[in-house]
């Protein structure tokens, strides 16, 4: 009885429940990394979720999700720092209401960040959570914002070219604003930074926010050109004046040893 029970057990494990196999083909599969590190003021992390929450509401990124050839896509939203933390985890997006949902959720209280800034700890966080989803995405992109280089983890470069190496394209909103805390740790040519050491892949894009008040354009813009898969013609816009290299993808480790004495005794 006992070699009959364990042969019916073998026999079901070798064939698998089907709906556990099951994996969702999608359009897109997008993580949305967003910057929740000590330099952001309480303001500044309002503003970001309210912009996106804004953005997803918008017939624009309905649009968008509806114009792939399976109409939906898969979505994501982690606030990171130094770790990681996943604000609204893998949801299917194919309607107003998968939408509106979703916004809803981000709008929602929140804690402010006291952190460092390990952007490279959150692309593999943002791989990671990709490869243990439930989604097969024709496309795969991180979507990652953030208003200095990394300080923290291991050296930006060594990260981006992990994920890169998976097939999922890096696209990033750098965040140029002097506001805060944040002008302490603020990097002239913080776009170039992004452009040089943090994104990559196919028809990838680095969109600058220069002022808070044009953050919801920016988010909507780039939602819209990830979601419909549109050619990006300018990839960047030119910082206007640099003070130092961002090409330099050790930058945000150097400043973090010159300028510690402002957070530790």
């Amino acid at each position: 009885m006992h070699r009959l029970a364990a042969l019916l057990l073998a026999v079901a494990l070798a064939m698998g429940t089907p709906a556990a196999a099951e994996r969702i083909e999608v359009d897109l599969e997008l993580v949305l990394m967003v910057d929740v590190s000590r330099s952001m003021s309480e303001r500044e992390l309002e503003i970001q979720r309210r912009g996106y929450a804004e953005a997803l509401r918008t017939d624009a990124v309905l649009a968008a999700v509806q114009s792939g050839m399976l109409q939906r896509v898969a979505l994501a939203y982690v606030e990171w720092s130094g770790t990681q933390e996943v604000v609204v985890d893998w949801r299917l997006l194919e309607t107003r209401e998968d939408l509106d949902a979703f916004a809803n959720v981000l709008t929602t209280a929140f804690n402010p960040g006291l952190r460092r800034t390990s952007i490279s700890e959150a692309l593999i966080f943002g791989a990671d959570m990709m490869e243990r989803n439930a989604f097969d995405g024709l496309r795969r992109v991180i979507d990652i914002s953030g208003d200095g280089p990394n300080n923290q983890g291991r050296p930006v470069q060594k990260a981006r070219d992990a994920v890169l190496a998976k097939g999922i394209v890096i696209n990033g909103l750098p965040l140029m604003t002097r506001e805060g805390l944040g002008s302490k740790w603020h990097l002239e040519g913080l776009d170039i930074y992004y452009e040089t050491c943090v994104t990559g892949g196919p028809g990838a894009f680095v969109i600058p926010v220069l002022e808070w008040e044009d953050f919801g354009e920016a988010v909507r813009r780039k939602l819209i050109l990830e979601m419909a898969g549109v050619a990006v013609p300018d990839r960047l816009v030119p910082a206007q004046f640099v003070s130092r290299d961002p090409t330099d993808c050790l930058i945000g480790e150097k400043l973090w040893q010159e300028r510690r004495r402002y957070w530790e005794p």
